[in-house]
């Protein structure tokens, strides 16, 4: 079984003005002159965060993280505005320009699964290979699953906690609620519906509940991040024009080399999502891990991610 590589610092380190409002941070580990590999945070919202450089051989790897607009330290904190899924696609296609990198990996889970797809179909030729875990299709049915009707089957009590904060006749629309009261102009408001929001998702991510995690999630400047952009993100629909606007395109990735991993035990993101993606792009290896859910950091999954980084160094 496969573990995490040791702890490393970056080389390199900078912020990126990509429009007149907001700067993304990014950095750079590992071996200067390697093959690189762009890592995608999920969320939206979550962030980068050290323990995300781990997964590479830092050796061979000259290893990329970027915070999505909003998120981690990148600037503005936790803002919504210009914040949409083709926003970050093109963040993403600036940052390669500025770093001078002609292709890379690409590694994404969860909603970085979602971008990381979305890139490889708008820039196929700047994509050497994908490496995606616990995949989110975006689709209405995913979001409704996980906020509204599906999961709080399997999690009742972690549910009751979460629509707490929400009156009687606003639960037909749980999202609309959240995102009215994420977007309040009152603080105390804003921060209840955010540790409430992540809470939910950080109590399902795991199989086993961590305690760790699940502190460190509804921490709450992070709590306030990633609930805000998420919720911004699901109410539009992650700002697609059509809801199975993946794999109406995955035509244009086929090529590309891939491994899918996920949980077979995922909540969050239903192992039907990462089936149906290989269904679309039967090239690209799936790997169900029999014992986990949808965290990286759960030991199967952080295995099999390992193992998949290390097969593409050569690339």
């Amino acid at each position: 079984m496969r573990s995490l590589y040791p702890p490393i610092t970056p080389y390199r380190t900078g912020f990126l003005q990509v429009d007149k409002e907001h700067e993304l941070y990014w950095e750079e580990s590992g071996q200067s002159q390697g093959p690189c590999i762009l890592f995608l945070h999920g969320g939206p919202g979550s962030g980068t965060e050290p323990l995300q450089r781990r997964f590479f051989d830092p050796s061979t790897y000259r290893i990329i993280l970027m915070d999505q607009r909003g998120s981690g330290k990148s600037r503005p904190f936790a803002s919504l505005d210009n914040n949409t899924t083709w926003h970050l696609i093109e963040d993403i296609e600036a940052l390669r320009k500025h770093l001078q990198i002609d292709h890379w990996v690409v590694f994404g889970g969860s909603w970085g699964s979602s971008l990381a797809l979305v890139y490889a179909i708008q820039f196929p030729e700047r994509v050497k290979a994908l490496i995606l875990r616990g995949i989110f299709l975006c689709r209405k049915e995913d979001l409704f699953w996980f906020y509204q009707h599906g999961a709080h089957y399997l999690f009742p009590d972690a549910w009751e906690n979460f629509i707490a904060c929400i009156p009687l006749s606003e639960r037909s629309n749980l999202m609309k609620a959240y995102y009215q009261r994420l977007t309040s102009d009152d603080p105390l408001i804003r921060l209840q519906a955010a540790k409430a929001w992540s809470g939910w998702e950080a109590i399902t991510a795991k199989l086993r509940f961590d305690p760790a995690f699940f502190s460190s999630f509804t921490e709450d400047l992070h709590a306030e991040a990633i609930a805000r952009i998420e919720c911004h993100y699901f109410v539009h629909h992650c700002f697609f024009p059509s809801d199975n606007w993946i794999l109406e395109h995955i035509e244009k990735i086929r090529k590309i080399p891939g491994k899918i991993i996920h949980g077979r035990y995922d909540i969050v993101c239903p192992l039907d999502n990462g089936w149906k993606l290989h269904k679309a792009w039967p090239e690209a290896s799936l790997e169900i891990i029999p014992d986990a859910g949808h965290a990286a950091t759960e030991e199967g999954i952080t295995d099999a991610l390992i193992r998949a980084t290390d097969a593409f160094r050569a690339l």
